[in-house]
């Protein structure tokens, strides 16, 4: 999973943030981060879900082949995600999202993960 390691870097950069800074603010080592995106290590989902707020981007991006910066506006996976789900469900969600903090919102997606994965 090369690809994951060079879009934590591409993603990085664009943040004009050092290993040293994501390490940080994810609370691990700086050859931890070098690991990641040499693709010497894979981090697990929580750390993903970590380093994708840190870089203000979706985890789904950073888990894609190649990494691309839409300019558009709005987000293509995200566009998709609404008409499979539906704009009712979706306004919904984006509502009560915003009402969490970064932390709390990770856990609730933690909690969800390990409801649908953990019951199989």
């Amino acid at each position: 999973m090369a690809s994951l390691g060079k879009n934590i870097q591409q993603c990085r950069e664009k943040r004009k943030m050092s290993q040293q800074d994501l390490a940080i603010r994810i609370r691990c080592g700086t050859k931890t981060i070098e690991k990641y995106e040499t693709g010497e290590s894979i981090p697990d989902i929580q750390t993903i879900l970590k380093i994708s707020t840190v870089l203000d981007v979706p985890a789904s991006e950073l888990l894609e082949q190649e990494y691309q910066s839409h300019s558009s506006g709005i987000d293509h996976e995200i566009e998709q995600l609404v008409k499979e789900i539906g704009t009712k469900k979706a306004k919904l969600i984006l509502k009560k999202a915003k009402e969490f903090s970064e932390d709390d919102f990770l856990r609730a997606i933690q909690m969800l993960y390990e409801m649908k994965y953990k019951a199989n």
